[in-house]
């Protein structure tokens, strides 16, 4: 299992650190998901800048006129989120304002970054005038971090300079023969549904805190365990609400670091409570897994409550539900069960082991190939301005999660109700049952047709 480093987006309140941060993972986002009805707020997400994959934390979200009256009460806010983005990261980039100049809540983030001991960039953002531009080595070089790099997050001025920069400071990636043999389970769900539950029936011991208080887990607590001679690395996250940051800073850095075991996992668990069914949280949580490319099972906990209040429902009737609540997600396995009596639990580990088996399963070009084929003979694509989509061949050059390259003519040609077709044969011939499926179209020229 490979981690990407992380790096944190750090600065003192209407700085442009959101704007930086969109501008970042907007340039060359390396997850694209065409997901109806899935949205996120942007606090994590998976970059790649010149073949470089890292994950970039965005640490905005406190609003200086909501619920903060007064300077101490801001000033203290910033450093406990630069203190806990510092903690976490293996590189920080510390944002400036470059036309308001240096504030002393800049001294204080610096002052704690300081102590850290992480590498770290200073941006100096809307840095748009010629005039601001030239004046940020003099303004803001009392910091102590080297020569500020002068960024636009609106306009883009600057931003592969940085990146740049984040590159040079960045940890050396990891390789394959570095990576850990466990495979890593992330237990993801809104507050209450019996997430630590889950956990300690998986573990047989009281590893984490279980209450009937919503968000008393407040880190993502790692354990590991053994099952039929493999080791699997267990991630307890914290409960995610809506919006996090309406509940202080202490659900807002929860769910933060559930959205990072998300990303450092190979597997998400999403624990729904049977009794409610899919909310809107779980929808949005199912959909950031997607994005992030990891395995997914959808577990169904508290099914005894179920069985006990009502006849009325077969978990047929339940799983259904379920599909027409997440449809983006309908090739997740779903299980029902629940954690407290352990009914039902048994079935668990071994649909984990087989998505993992799916995870790394490859099909060669040549049995690829056929299939493409002969669906494409089948059901040609549609004329698209009037020209004709060419598919000249496919190959799987990843796991991991799969991912499948098709060379074509023109992949501005492919149209998103043909790449679900394209991948819809795939799964009909292969069981990639609870993985995403990864589908790059790549331009060739015609007359290079052959692999």
């Amino acid at each position: 299992m490979l981690h990407p480093a992380t790096v944190a987006i750090v600065g003192r309140p209407n700085v442009g650190k959101s704007a930086l941060f969109n501008r970042l993972i907007g340039r060359r986002l390396a997850i694209v998901e065409d997901t109806p009805g899935v949205t996120r707020d942007r606090l994590y997400a998976l970059c790649d800048w010149r073949g470089r994959f890292f994950s970039v934390v965005d640490t905005a979200g406190i609003d200086p006129d909501a619920d903060m009256a007064h300077g101490a009460e801001l000033a203290d806010a910033t450093r406990r989120q630069a203190e806990a983005a510092a903690d976490e990261a293996d590189a920080i980039v510390m944002v400036v304002d470059a036309q308001a100049g240096l504030h002393p809540l800049d001294d204080d983030v610096a002052r704690i970054l300081r102590r850290k001991s992480r590498p770290i960039v200073l941006a100096a953002n809307k840095a748009e005038s010629p005039d601001a531009a030239a004046a940020i080595h003099a303004e803001f070089g009392a910091l102590g971090f080297g020569e500020p790099v002068a960024v636009s997050a609106i306009h883009g001025e600057g931003t592969g300079d940085l990146l740049d920069r984040i590159v040079e400071l960045l940890p050396p990636p990891e390789t394959e023969a570095e990576a850990t043999d466990e495979l890593a389970l992330a237990v993801i769900g809104r507050p209450n549904v019996g997430k630590s539950s889950l956990v300690n029936a998986l573990l047989g011991q009281e590893r984490s805190l279980v209450s009937q208080t919503p968000g008393t887990t407040r880190d993502a607590v790692d354990a590991v365990f053994a099952w039929r001679d493999r080791n699997y690395r267990l991630v307890d996250t914290a409960g995610f609400r809506k919006r996090p940051q309406a509940h202080g800073a202490i659900e807002y850095y929860a769910a933060l670091r559930s959205l990072s075991a998300i990303s450092r996992c190979d597997i998400a668990l999403l624990v729904f409570d049977a009794m409610t069914g899919i909310m809107a949280q779980d929808r949005r949580l199912a959909g950031i897994a997607l994005e992030e490319r990891k395995g997914l099972i959808v577990v169904g906990n508290k099914w005894d409550l179920v069985r006990e209040q009502t006849d009325e429902y077969t978990q047929s009737d339940l799983a259904a539900a379920v599909r027409d609540a997440i449809p983006f997600a309908a090739f997740a396995p779903i299980t029902f069960l629940s954690a407290k009596t352990h009914r039902r639990l048994g079935g668990l580990m071994p649909l984990v082991a087989r998505v993992a088996e799916n995870l790394d399963k490859r099909i060669t070009t040549a049995e690829l190939n056929g299939i493409i084929r002969k669906a494409v003979l089948a059901h040609p694509p549609a004329a698209m301005r009037g020209r004709l989509l060419r598919i000249y061949y496919a190959s799987q050059p990843a796991t991991h999660p799969p991912l499948f390259v098709f060379h074509c003519n023109d992949p501005e040609l492919v149209q998103t109700h043909y790449k679900r077709f394209l991948e819809n044969t795939i799964r009909q011939h292969y069981d990639f049952e609870g993985v995403p499926l990864a589908l790059e179209f790549r331009a060739r020229r015609e007359e290079d047709r052959s692999p």
